[in-house]
């Protein structure tokens, strides 16, 4: 048996690291590790892993980074075809951030935790608003054709961000279920309601 230490390329140790931690991040501690586990779970050294994050604050604003990034590209794949109506393009949305959340619970408790905007500074801020830019274009063009009443986008946006991250949150913790409100249809009916209050109305 080998028992020589594994090497890594440089770019190689921090990747290995990141995908190690999210991996972890789907167990149910979530991000209640330390980086000596991270290390030995890796297979590196613990004194390496520290070239690359200086502690676990580091690590995890790159985690939420991460998450920033792929539910930007989850919210791009729900709007794939100009073929589709825009109605339904933003539901299509809607149901997708719901879905990356639901999907990836300690991931995206983890994007919007103080854990991780400790060590993030502005950029998590910056990573968050590329996210919500898809739905930033769409609530443009909906203005724009008549389709969704005139408005502040902002203002529109960060109330239409506000509810999907509500009912996200909700279905996380089980508060949404046909036990609590009496139908399993609780969360396709909130974003409903979201829609309904931005639509132009005639």
């Amino acid at each position: 048996m080998n028992d020589e230490p594994k090497r890594y390329h440089h770019g190689d140790l921090r990747r290995t690291m990141l995908d190690t931690a999210l991996a972890m991040l789907t167990e149910e501690n979530g991000w209640q590790f330390t980086l000596r586990e991270l290390a030995r779970r890796a297979g590196v050294s613990h004194t390496a892993s520290y070239k690359h994050f200086p502690d676990k604050a580091a690590l995890l604003a790159e985690l939420a980074l991460i998450g920033m990034d792929r539910l930007r590209t989850a919210l791009l794949a729900a709007r794939p075809s100009e073929a589709v109506t825009l109605r339904n393009q933003f539901i299509e949305m809607s149901r997708a951030y719901v879905r990356f959340g639901t999907e990836n619970p300690n991931l995206y408790r983890l994007m919007f935790s103080a854990d991780a905007r400790e060590s993030a500074s502005g950029r998590l801020k910056e990573h968050g608003v590329a996210a919500l830019a898809v739905l930033v274009d769409l609530i443009e063009e909906g203005q724009r054709l008549g389709w969704l009443r005139k408005g502040e986008v902002v203002e529109q946006v960060g109330a239409a961000w506000a509810h999907l991250h509500g009912v996200t949150l909700l279905t996380l913790d089980g508060l949404l279920g046909p036990d609590v409100v009496g139908s399993d249809r609780a969360s396709d009916a909130a974003l409903l309601v979201l829609l309904e209050g931005l639509e132009q109305h005639k």
